[in-house]
């Protein structure tokens, strides 16, 4: 089966998020997905189906070593890079990802971006929440400028913190994670970025996921416009030695999340 791995949301080589593609992954058993998604260790692996939806160019499955996610989005840019790459032809101008989150809009210009989803939860966070993420975050509560839900799939709940260095100094209490996934943002005062990211998902099989399209697409519809501008481009990855940079825009009410995507292995694989 082909294979492709590809950089995302990274102009540097390696410095960005990996992603495993398979191609033409319709003959796999949900079995042998999760154990190649296990066996690449990787945050997220993709398999490229069939669509079963009329509107879509193609279907995709996203497991990471933990199991399966209905969205994600590094892997969205990645995983239509690789299918353009191997001469996959959308049906208009923009490319039509089914997913169990539905159908995703990619658009091709400078580079790959993808439409934000609805959020399935949003809204406030409860005082218990509040307190299990200042214990995994070893902080106290006051330090917290703002928290909301932001999950379209993987289950994010949005931290905002006083600023970039706050974000890069935090040490997590891995122990006290439980099921959260939380994604924390902090500005910079000045510079070629505007906030950086973390996304801490210890229950999905890695503690620390290095660049997120998901979360920053979240962040985006959270703080974009208002906390922050209409377009600007985040850093996340800094303290795992990457240099991801996610650019985020607010259209006609629409948030879109682009990057970088450069394929760095080709080949196939013997399941």
């Amino acid at each position: 089966m082909r294979f492709s791995q590809v950089d995302v949301f990274s102009s540097e080589p390696l410095r960005g998020n990996p992603v495993a593609v398979m191609h033409g992954a319709d003959g796999l058993t949900d079995a042998q997905m999760a154990a190649f998604a296990r066996w690449t260790n990787l945050s997220e692996t993709t398999f490229l189906l069939t669509p079963t939806d009329p509107g879509a160019d193609y279907r995709l499955r996203i497991w990471t070593p933990g199991g399966e996610l209905p969205f994600a989005g590094h892997p969205t840019l990645g995983s239509a890079h690789a299918w353009l790459e191997a001469g996959g032809v959308p049906r208009g101008a923009d490319v039509v990802q089914e997913c169990g989150a539905g159908l995703v809009t990619i658009r091709r210009a400078e580079r790959l971006a993808f439409q934000a989803p609805p959020l399935t939860r949003s809204g406030p966070v409860d005082a218990a929440d509040v307190a299990a993420i200042c214990r995994a975050l070893r902080l106290p509560e006051t330090a917290i400028v703002e928290t909301t839900w932001i999950d379209n799939g993987p289950g994010w709940v949005g931290v905002l913190l006083e600023d970039a260095a706050t974000v890069l100094a935090l040490d997590p209490d891995w122990a006290a994670f439980g099921d959260l996934k939380i994604g924390v943002v902090g500005p910079y005062a000045e510079g070629p970025v505007a906030v950086e990211v973390r996304a801490f998902c210890p229950g999905y099989g890695m503690p620390e996921d290095p660049v997120t399209g998901s979360l920053n697409a979240g962040i985006g519809q959270w703080l974009a416009g208002g906390t922050l501008p209409t377009s600007y481009v985040a850093s996340q990855g800094t303290v795992l030695q990457r240099a991801g940079r996610v650019h985020v825009s607010l259209v006609d009410g629409d948030v879109w999340v682009g990057g970088e995507t450069r394929t760095t292995v080709a080949g196939s694989v013997d399941l």
